[in-house]
Formats: C-alpha cells, structure tokens, sequence
C-alpha cells in the first residue's frame, strides 16, 4: 500500500511539473483556497454563540474593569457593534452564569448610580452645610434611579431632584419639582400605570413633593406624563383599566362555575360590561301628604259652679247695701244637690307635620349600566353504530342549564337589559392543531449552523478541492482513459460513447500538451498499452479523432 502510495505520489509530482507555470499556480491557489473555506465554514459553525454577559448598560470605565476581569479568568469575550447592542460585552452562552458568579464575587459590575454609601464617605474637615446638603440631595436621586430601574422595561434610569432652600425669612417658599429620564430597554416601553408609579414613587419619596410636580421623560425625549390632562386621557385610561379588571372578574366567576361540568378546555367565556362614570351629586326634599304626625297639642279649660257672680252694679251708695236676707242652706232645699254651673269653656290646639324625606346623594362612577355575556361550549363526542367517533352539539336541555347558571354567576337583570348567549360549537382538538414548530427550539439554531456548515464544507472538498488533489496525484490520462472499464468486457457503444466524452480532454491533454523527450517517452508508452488492453477503444478514438462515423 505504501509503495503504491508512492508510487502515485511521484506520478502526482510529475504530472504537475509537466504543467505550465501559470496552470501550476493557478492549481495550488485552487486547492488551497478550498481549504482555507472549508477551514472558515467548520470554525464559523464550531464556534459557540456569544450572548452579552450584562444586559443592562455600563460606563465605559467600568466595561474596562469588567474587560480585565474577563482576561484574567480565560474568558473568551468581544465587544457587540450590533445596533442596538453597542459596546455590549459578550461570551460564549455555556459560561454566562459561571462568570456572572464570578465577577460578583469581585464586586462586578459596580451600580452606576450613587446611593446612601455617598454619606459613609468621609468628608474632610470643615465642610460646608451646602456640601452636606449637595451630597444628600445626590444620595438620594441616586437611591431612587435605582429603585426606579428596578422597573422590567426600564434599563437605567437618573431623577433630578429641584428642591429650594428653606428659610424662615422668606415668606413666598417655591414647591420642590422633580425630573425623571428613563433608558427603556429594546422593543420595551412603559404603560400609563408604570408612569403613574414613578411619579408616585418620587412625589412620595421627597417631602412636599406634589404628583403634578414630577415630569417623566425616556430617552428619545418623548414626555412619559402630562400633568395637565385636559383631555382626561389618565381618567379614561383609568376607566378602561377597571372595565377589563371587572370583566375578568364576571368571567373567572362562570369558569369556576363551569369548570367542573365542561372541563378546563371545553368552554370559553366573554364578558363586556357598560359601565357609567359620570359623578352625580344631589340633594332631595320629599313630601308625603298621606303620612302626618301630631308635633304639639295645647289644651285650655274653664269652669264656674253656683250663682255668685261677684260684686256687680252701678258704684255708689246703693251697690254698698248689704243683700236682703234669707234662709240658711236655701241652695241645698232641692234634694241636696250641688248647683249647675252657670259657665264653662274648653279650648284646645293641635299642631300636625306633613312626612318630610332630605337627602344628599353622591353617586359613585362605575355603576353597571348592562352586561353582555357570551360562552361557547364545545361539542360532545358520541360513538355511532360503526365504532367511529363523531362529534355533535350539546343538546338543547344542557345549554339552557348552562344558561340558567350563567345568570345566577353574572347577577343577570332584566331592567339593566342584560342579555346572555349561550352556543355550542366545535372546537379545534389538540390531534388537529399544528404541532410546535421545531425550529423555534433554542437548541435548532446551534444545530442548524452545525449542519450547514459541515454540508458546506462537504461541498467545497467534493468541488473544489477533490478534483484539484485528483489532478495533482492522478495517472497519467491515457491509463485514467483505460481504468474506466477494468472487467474489459466490451460494454454497449452508448456508455463507449459516455465514458470518451468523459476522458476525451484529458487523453487529447497528455497527448497534445508540451513535449519534453520524457514526456514523449511516457505518450508513446501509454498508447502501446492501450492498443494491447482494449483495441476497440482505441479503434474507437482513432475514428472519433479523424470524424469517420462507424457506418462509414
């Protein structure tokens, strides 16, 4: 095996002296061209995935740091230029939780912003109360960028903190105000209600700090918060926010109702609420004609008894006369009963209230105005007299019970016009589904660029680099011409005629090409060889060379 090795070795060399200079060169550049491809295909799809090590952003002073550290450990590592990832620091994905642990253990990475351990730095000897007050103020708008940052959709955050000297010797004190900007992460932004709590965080975090005073800015410039609002955008957006929690609500309750009869997947249920949030305050007087009530009653009564009436008369001499006489007991001579009263009186009054209703009304927004539910529930399976499982609907009985809970779980009522839809409906199987696509496997990535690689490496060696190689230590073309038929068995003239049309060029090449005495020495020696293994071939050739078809 060695000697034949050799032996086509040689016969390699010789062939590829015999060639031109130019051909020689261009020959070696083709093969190793091939091989430097093949070198870059199998290193692109060999070499890991980077990933970036932080995702949140850091100065450059500390990237350096992070940078060193990174040497130091043997952690391969490159700086991203992807938009949008710029100066981000990347490694290899299989290593990114070993080497976050072992940067923390250094204290990598160091938090941008500057909190309360600004204060346990010594100040020096004789500082001022405005550098203590400056120092403070910068420990605490640090504390809470981190606080805000803290936030999923917010990278990095700084608040700038206006706060006015206090002195009792001004009487006009401006309020503190305050400024937010926020570094949103890639293809993430804030809601109202996010907004709403960093304004609320920063109002709450600095005395007589009000809400309106706090401006919230992102990075592109845009204004996150609007505290004038005359179009009620927060108040509508606050509204929506309760309708979809209280439709949540109506629909968790009717899951949980239906969940046992129907199962988990066997329903889906909607519900969409009219609510009212107008503000209506009013206050009422109510009469009731019909129900009085007795407030006071004054009762007055008067009555004399017997005939003395009392001096009476004209004044003078003859009123001052004494009465006649008379007999003793005379006002008892009948019977002896006492004498009827000579005048009585009764006054009485009554003071009566007409039912009297005052009331103040305050009516809270929110207030349902109707409700509109709709559940769809799946189709029942059934066997048929074949064995084959069918699916039909629920019968009408099943969905008017379903019906009649669905009102009891919603507080259906008719005066508020709320209406239910209750159907049956075929629902689309876990068999009929498309499957997960594979590709959206993490794993499908590294293997896909694997794959790809290799096949393209296959490709360049079969191309490119084989038939250069095959040339280089090939035979001589007259014996390559022979090879092809080994067994001599005199094939059909059609695969005659492919297998000439296959080594034409490269016999008429050996043959026709620059002659040197040896070069011609081995032409001679190669056509006596074919003449003796294959006449016909030759024969063959010959005619194929002179243009004489075989009827001729």
């Amino acid at each position: 095996m060695a000697a034949a090795l050799t032996e086509r070795l040689a016969t390699g060399f010789n062939n590829f002296t015999a060639l031109p200079a130019g051909r020689q060169l261009a020959l070696l550049g083709l093969v190793a061209g091939g091989l430097v491809v093949v070198a870059g295909v199998l290193f692109w799809a060999l070499r890991p995935s980077y990933v970036p090590l932080f995702g949140g952003r850091m100065d450059n002073a500390e990237a350096a740091q992070v940078m060193e550290a990174l040497g130091q450990m043997g952690v391969p590592y490159k700086v991203s230029n992807r938009l949008g990832q710029v100066g981000q620091i990347e490694i290899p994905e299989q290593r990114v939780a070993e080497t976050r642990l072992l940067l923390a253990g250094q204290g990598l990475p160091k938090s941008a912003d500057i909190g309360f351990e600004l204060l346990q730095e010594d100040a020096g000897f004789g500082a001022s109360r405005l550098m203590e007050s400056a120092r403070h103020q910068r420990a605490l708008e640090g504390e809470l960028g981190r606080s805000i940052a803290a936030l999923d959709p917010v990278d990095l955050a700084r608040v700038h903190l206006a706060q006015p000297e206090r002195s009792v010797f001004i009487r006009e004190r401006k309020p503190p105000t305050a400024s937010v900007v926020v570094h949103l992460r890639t293809g993430r932004k804030l809601n109202d209600a996010q907004v709403a709590a960093i304004v609320h965080l920063v109002s709450s975090s600095v005395p007589a700090l009000e809400p309106d005073a706090v401006t919230v800015v992102d990075q592109t410039g845009r204004l996150l918060t609007n505290n004038d609002d005359e179009m009620g955008l927060y108040a509508n957006a606050d509204q929506l926010d309760y309708t979809r929690r209280l439709e949540d609500s109506y629909v968790d309750r009717v899951r949980s109702l239906l969940l046992p009869i129907l199962g988990p997947e066997g329903m889906r249920v909607r519900v969409a609420a009219d609510l009212d949030f107008s503000r209506v305050e009013r206050t009422e007087e109510l009469f009731d004609p019909e129900r009085t009530a007795l407030r006071s009653e004054q009762i007055s009564e008067q009555e004399r008894i017997g005939s003395d009436l009392g001096p009476m008369g004209v004044p003078g001499a003859l009123t001052n006369q004494p009465p006649e006489g008379g007999q003793l007991g005379e006002g008892e001579a009948a019977g002896g009963q006492a004498e009827i009263p000579k005048s009585r009186s009764l006054d009485s009054t009554r003071n009566y209230e007409i039912d009297r209703t005052i009331a103040h009304v305050r009516e809270m927004p929110g207030a349902i105005k109707r409700l509109s539910t709709a559940v769809v529930v799946d189709f029942i399976e059934q066997t048929n007299e074949e064995g084959e499982v069918t699916r039909i609907p629920r019968p009408a009985e099943e969905l008017e019970n379903i019906r009649a809970l669905v009102r009891e779980a919603v507080g259906f009522s008719d005066a508020r016009g709320d209406t239910i839809n209750v159907v049956s409906a075929a629902f689309t199987t876990e068999q009929e589904m498309e499957p997960a696509q594979f590709w959206t496997q993490p794993w499908f990535v590294d293997l896909a660029k694997l794959g790809a690689g290799v096949l393209l490496a296959i490709l360049v060696l079969l191309t490119v680099v084989r038939p250069g190689v095959k040339q280089l230590l090939g035979a001589p073309a007259g014996t390559d011409l022979v090879a092809q038929d080994e067994d001599g068995d005199g094939e059909d003239e059609g695969e005659d005629h492919v297998s000439l049309g296959q080594h034409q060029g490269s016999a008429i090449a050996a043959l026709t090409g620059p002659k040197g005495p040896d070069q011609q020495q081995l032409d001679l020696e190669a056509v006596r060889q074919m003449v003796e293994e294959d006449p016909k071939r030759v024969a063959q050739v010959m005619k194929t060379w002179l243009g004489v078809n075989d009827g001729s």
